[in-house]
């Protein structure tokens, strides 16, 4: 073995170190009571191994006035997330393909001005978007949070699909018109298939995303819907009695991990993704 590729090992596992050691401090440090914790020596594995600061941040760690838990959060997350990224991912790949191939008056500016809403902060929109959804009677609703995670992630899935079918060969899509496929058929039948890695990727992108939000649920679910992102910053900034560090670890890992899952199974699926154009412009 040679000296460079020695270094690439080295490097590589320096790499892999440095950003595991933190998930490993947290997953450590929530297994221990406060008082080991108070020890200081964050690196130990714990003497005696707990559940129990797993258990209170799921149904019992103080949120504001109620002392539930993220358990309610981590339902809402899910609720928010399944709905708006099936719609967006859907509504995206339609938007590409129909950009890619199906050409009509005004698809430059109307792929244009979807670029140009990707690039505008999310706080520009937040004082018109209150007062729209007030009018709109989807203030403090699932419904409501929804439909803006729905129409913020539509750019960047457009652009997603529009630059994987922009790799496809415009050959296949006149052959398929001159058998009399038309928009339905062509999108069902022949891209579809076709398109798994990028719809993987689309997946990964929007469930993270969705997932992780803060802004939208703080200001829009309302405070019977708040995702788990907001109840979680409600028990690590929680000013009352003793900071409880091995519940703020435990519940901050119960938050991560639907998007580390997610990861973990569908790595392969991405880099195929990557590499069959999703990022290809």
């Amino acid at each position: 073995m040679g000296a460079s590729r020695i270094a690439i090992y080295v490097f590589l596992v320096l790499s892999a170190l440095f950003f595991i050691m933190p998930l490993y401090v947290m997953v450590v440090t929530s297994l221990k009571d406060m008082a080991e914790i108070r020890q200081g020596n964050i690196f130990a594995l714990p003497a005696a191994p707990t559940i129990a600061p797993w258990i209170k941040a799921w149904s019992g760690a103080c949120t504001g006035l109620t002392c539930e838990g993220v358990g309610a959060g981590f339902v809402n997350s899910v609720l928010i997330t399944l709905p708006a990224v099936t719609c967006s991912v859907l509504l995206g790949a339609i938007n590409g393909y129909a950009l890619s191939f199906w050409r009509f008056p005004g698809a430059n500016l109307v792929f244009a001005v979807l670029m140009a809403g990707a690039f505008i902060p999310l706080q520009v929109f937040i004082y018109p978007l209150v007062r729209i959804a007030s009018a709109a009677g989807v203030f403090g609703t699932l419904p409501g949070v929804i439909l803006l995670h729905i129409c913020f992630s539509l750019p960047l899935m457009t652009l997603l699909f529009r630059n994987f079918y922009g790799s496809v060969p415009m050959d296949l899509y006149k052959a398929a018109r001159v058998d009399g496929a038309g928009f339905w058929q062509l999108l069902i039948h022949v891209f579809a298939p076709m398109s798994v890695p990028i719809t993987v990727v689309a997946f990964i992108i929007q469930i993270t995303g969705t997932w992780n939000d803060f802004i939208l649920g703080l200001i829009f679910a309302g405070a019977d819907n708040m995702p788990i992102t907001v109840l979680l910053n409600n028990v690590v900034n929680s000013q009352f009695g003793e900071r409880e560090y091995n519940v703020n670890m435990a519940a901050t890992i119960l938050t991560g991990l639907v998007p580390l899952v997610l990861y973990f199974l569908s790595g392969r699926w991405f880099v195929r993704g990557i590499m069959a154009g999703a990022v290809k412009g």
